[in-house]
């Protein structure tokens, strides 16, 4: 187990990553929707169509939290909701035109965003963070289908 030190000090770093990347303010990415509305857009842009289900299940996100954001989403003209060409029941959610210039939006300021964190840093430092955070992010995956398995047993 890891000493009581490192894990306080990993979570004082997980806490200030999230303020200063602007998840607790109401909107993030200078856009005027909450932190899951960007990452709908953000995943929808880059996995491509998915249902809400499969949505709810990625983003890690209860079902009627997911019905009531895609909503207002296809309501701002973000997404569309389509007919599944193999099951008619479900719904694939995909980028409008006005999705996608949002989503280019997106991406530009987070690589924005790096970009000025990341400028003070040697290439091997840069790389370090890279990887740390992978790392990290793998790990808590991990613990989290650890924990979900021993639960479902």
């Amino acid at each position: 187990m890891a000493a009581l030190a490192l894990i306080d000090d990993i979570r004082f770093a997980s806490r200030l990553m999230v303020r200063e990347l602007g998840f607790m303010d109401a909107t993030v990415a200078a856009t005027n929707y909450p932190p899951s509305a960007v990452h709908t857009i953000l995943e929808i842009g880059i996995r491509g169509p998915m249902t809400s289900g499969e949505l709810c299940d990625f983003l890690r996100l209860e079902k009627s939290s997911v019905s009531r954001m895609v909503r207002k989403l296809i309501e701002c003209g973000e997404l569309r909701e389509t007919a599944d060409a193999d099951d008619a029941r479900s719904k694939q959610l995909s980028l409008t035109a006005k999705g996608r210039r949002t989503l280019e939006a997106l991406h530009g300021f987070g690589r924005q965003q790096v970009s000025g964190a990341l400028k003070g840093l040697s290439e091997a430092e840069q790389r370090t963070v890279c990887e740390g955070m992978m790392l990290y992010a793998r790990a808590l995956r991990q613990s989290r289908a650890e924990d979900e398995a021993r639960s479902a047993a």
